[in-house]
């Protein structure tokens, strides 16, 4: 029997409008799934649905063996041992953080302050924390405390609810980093929504793709990003690039050479899908790659996105690569290129497309 989360063909709907349609996936115990979706696309309503707060029209919810919801049988929330993080922490500002880590507690754990000290170690906050006002502490501060008073009464679950969109980059970088650790370290089951790609694929063991109330992917990170199920998921995903190629033999033939396949069995005419860090830049020709010219780049920082031009026979084919900033090619400059590890094809579709886009 799975002691992790198990749901079933959920679905819902508000009037006529549908939001979830025939979801299905499980949660291992102790791991993190991440629910990754543009806004509208089911996210919250699946939390909401898990934690009892809205009602399924079908399916079942499983939780440790115990059900939650399966045709006319609803658990109430109270019952369910499922601890919620919402987007703003939600703290209450009369009680200091001891109290708001112990709301939830019987009363005389409260007046003991069960597991504070214990829950702000685990957080990486100052035992001096315990006496402070919530707004006495920055916004990931207080992302922590409301993830101590979702811990304190040992749930089976944990749901988080985009917890971190409200914090700037550098804050929310740390706080995901503390968050994930200490879910880690308390062993809890849990479920991450976000619209943010990267927060997805950086702290789930497994995260699932929402589209329209439809989950169209769920898989280990690493696969997802490199293997998604579609162009468009591919495109959804992060940046990528599409070339036509013909595939024979577990190979592909395209604008940047001959390169292998992920799925050796696809054949004929395919749209190849390339990962911009997968493609290595050159100042001298190596054996299998191929010319190119430089035609711009888009600078962040740390690193860069750089466009190229490649010529293949007739055909010139728009190429981006993902380089470290401190040595970009200049425009007009012509340079070689070269693809690292396997790649993924489709066949042959319209342009890429997929409802909203996820952040870089």
């Amino acid at each position: 029997m799975n002691q992790g989360l198990e749901i079933l063909g959920l679905a819902k709907s508000y009037g006529a409008t549908p939001v979830l349609r025939g979801i299905s996936f499980t949660v291992p115990p102790g791991g993190l799934t991440a629910i990754l979706g543009a806004s509208g696309s089911g996210k919250t309503t699946l939390l909401r649905l898990i934690a009892g707060f809205e009602t399924p029209d079908a399916g079942t919810i499983r939780l440790a063996g115990t059900e939650l919801a399966s045709g006319a049988k609803i658990l109430p929330p109270e019952r369910r041992a499922i601890g919620y993080v919402a987007q703003e922490g939600a703290l209450f500002p009369h009680l200091n953080v001891a109290g708001n880590i112990t709301f939830g507690l019987p009363r005389a754990e409260r007046r003991a302050r069960h597991r504070v000290a214990e829950l702000l170690r685990l957080l990486d906050l100052p035992q001096s924390f315990a006496d402070r006002a919530p707004q006495e502490l920055s916004g990931g501060q207080q992302q922590r405390v409301a993830l101590a008073r979702a811990l304190a009464p040992n749930p089976r679950l944990v749901l988080l609810d985009e917890p971190f969109s409200a914090l700037d980059a550098g804050l929310r970088a740390e706080t995901r980093l503390a968050v994930a650790a200490a879910l880690q370290a308390a062993g809890a089951t849990a479920i991450l929504v976000t619209h943010d790609q990267e927060e997805a694929l950086s702290m789930g063991s497994q995260v699932g793709v929402l589209q329209a109330g439809r989950l169209a992917q769920i898989s280990p990170p690493e696969r997802l990003y490199r293997q998604p199920a579609s162009a468009a998921l591919a495109n959804f995903l992060g940046e990528a690039v599409f070339l036509p190629g013909i595939a024979a033999a577990g190979r592909v033939d395209c604008a940047l050479g001959t390169l292998t396949l992920a799925d050796r069995h696809m054949q004929g005419s395919v749209q190849v899908m390339v990962r911009p860090e997968q493609i290595k830049v050159f100042a001298q020709a190596r054996e299998a790659s191929v010319a190119a010219r430089v035609r711009g780049a888009e600078f962040y920082g740390h690193d860069a996105l750089v466009r190229f031009a490649v010529r293949a026979g007739e055909r010139e084919s728009d190429v981006t690569a993902r380089m470290f900033s401190h040595a970009l090619p200049r425009p007009g400059e012509q340079v070689w290129l070269q693809v690292e590890g396997d790649v993924t094809a489709f066949t042959p579709s319209a342009a890429p497309a997929f409802e909203g886009d996820a952040s870089r």
